[in-house]
């Protein structure tokens, strides 16, 4: 299987092969509800969780209105502190720069804190062709690239995968990357996580130069802050001599006191607890403590065209919790790798269509992998409305293709100008009612309308002929 995205098929054709597997849709389900479970739980135990949640949406909506500011002065913050900032325009760009740090360093091996920003743009393939390899530390992460597999989900990449499955993995992979899995491995989490634990050691101590991406920026400080909850941020954002952190602009927060909020709100959402376990934050360079080269690469590709979007930029909000995932029943019966993105789930739906544009099929299916039944934005810690941008962007795949155009045009035209003749609409009316035997039960032309639905029974008389005959 390949290691990217690219050349996958449309959401629905994807989805429906999806829909096959079972032991996929097991482990979704056992996992997703799980999550949900423990979430509402985690989120029950707080009397201002709407306040939290709204508090978030206003810092967010803030930023983002105000985005060249505070990045400036992340800049200067970054500068003073000791760090280099690069801009990136693309993935291209953001790429080379980092492969020209890496090399610059004369190693030929990095470590990796989990990061979607570099998923997006394919660092590690970027990276392998420069003959430098990028070795996954965080768990999911790990097994994903042992099995030469995609994340298929924001906080659990390696979801859709059960012990059995991860237990053959290790056994089977582990000794082409580094140290074996051990003799005898059991597919118990203990053994799982210590096999692991084992095969990263070295890397960790071994490695000179690690890449990270960064949950928050804090413009007034330069502060980038990293949450996960294995301890593996914490090694590579420590040991290594060279750290460089790819972190898309929509990431910076204004104050250290903004933190409050999603600390408490970002917890809660993905791994439900009430605090993170571990929540490292660095500013710049410090001798003699941590990495003693900073380098922040600033990501673009695409965020300010979604900026650009007053409707659409509410997707540049996400804080990547992952909760939409897990309550969504699309994704809970199709899984993360039918939305051809690193960004899967609703928020995949509407934030991929935006920084990729839809000009290619999959692009152009993600708005319409929705029931819009609204659980996503119900359970979004900072209130994105991700039924009202699926709308948004459904509208702009239809008017870029042209799609149905004439035909809805049409129509629309034949039943205004029947809407202003009466007698006309009167004389349609009685012809509907006569032939009502003969009318298909879905009407042609619109398939991928009427599939799931039947059009309703037309009665035996029309309300304007009983009127006449019950108030003469």
């Amino acid at each position: 299987m390949s290691d990217t995205f690219l050349g996958m098929p449309a959401f629905p054709q994807a989805a429906r092969v999806a829909l096959h597997n079972t032991t996929l849709r097991a482990n979704l389900r056992h996992a997703t509800h799980t999550i949900r479970a423990k979430r509402a739980q985690a989120v029950a135990e707080l009397s201002d969780w709407e306040q939290l949640r709204d508090a978030g949406r206003q810092i967010k909506d803030h930023t983002l209105r105000h985005l060249d500011r505070y990045l400036i002065q992340l800049e200067q913050a970054v500068t003073e502190s000791g760090g280099t900032v690069h801009w990136a325009v693309d993935a291209d760009d953001a790429n080379r720069i980092v492969a020209d740090l890496v090399k610059a360093t004369g190693e030929s091996e990095v470590v990796k804190v989990k990061s979607m920003a570099t998923q997006e743009i394919g660092l590690n393939e970027a990276l392998a062709a420069e003959g430098i390899t990028a070795y996954e530390t965080d768990l999911a992460e790990l097994i994903v690239q042992l099995g030469d597999d995609r994340p298929s989900h924001i906080l659990v990449p390696a979801i859709h995968r059960n012990r059995a499955e991860i237990r053959a993995i290790f056994t089977s992979e582990m000794a082409a990357w580094g140290r074996a899995a051990p003799d005898g491995l059991t597919d118990s989490p203990g053994d799982l996580a210590e096999a692991a634990r084992l095969h990263l050691r070295e890397k960790f101590l071994r490695a000179r130069v690690a890449i990270s991406g960064a949950n928050f920026m804090v413009a007034e400080t330069g502060t980038l802050v990293v949450v996960e909850s294995e301890g593996n941020g914490r090694m590579c954002l420590t040991l290594p001599r060279t750290l460089i952190s790819v972190v898309g602009v929509e990431k910076v927060v204004p104050t250290w006191r903004d933190l409050e909020v999603f600390l408490q709100t970002l917890p809660r959402l993905s791994t439900a607890e009430r605090m993170n376990p571990y929540t490292s934050m660095w500013t710049g360079t410090v001798d003699g403590d941590g990495p003693q080269d900073f380098h922040l690469v600033l990501l673009d590709n695409g965020r300010t065209d979604v900026l650009a979007d007053a409707v659409g930029r509410q997707a540049l909000r996400c804080i990547r919790c992952s909760a939409c995932l897990n309550v969504c029943p699309v994704y809970e019966r199709a899984g993360g790798h039918a939305y051809g993105s690193v960004y899967p789930g609703p928020i995949g739906a509407i934030l991929t269509p935006q920084l990729r544009g839809t000009t290619s099929a999959i692009d152009a299916s993600l708005p319409f992998a929705s029931s819009l039944c609204g659980a996503c934005y119900e359970v979004c810690p900072v209130a994105i409305d991700i039924p009202e941008v699926l709308v948004h962007l459904r509208e702009r795949v239809v008017d870029q293709s042209g799609a149905g155009h004439r035909t809805e045009s049409i129509a629309m035209a034949a039943v205004s100008w029947a809407l202003r003749h009466p007698s006309v609409l009167a004389t349609a009316e009685r012809l509907a009612t006569t032939t009502r035997a003969l009318h298909p039960r879905r009407p042609p032309g619109v398939r991928a309308w009427t599939a799931g639905r039947e059009l309703p029974e037309l009665p035996a008389q029309s309300f304007r002929d009983w009127w006449k005959e019950n108030h003469r």
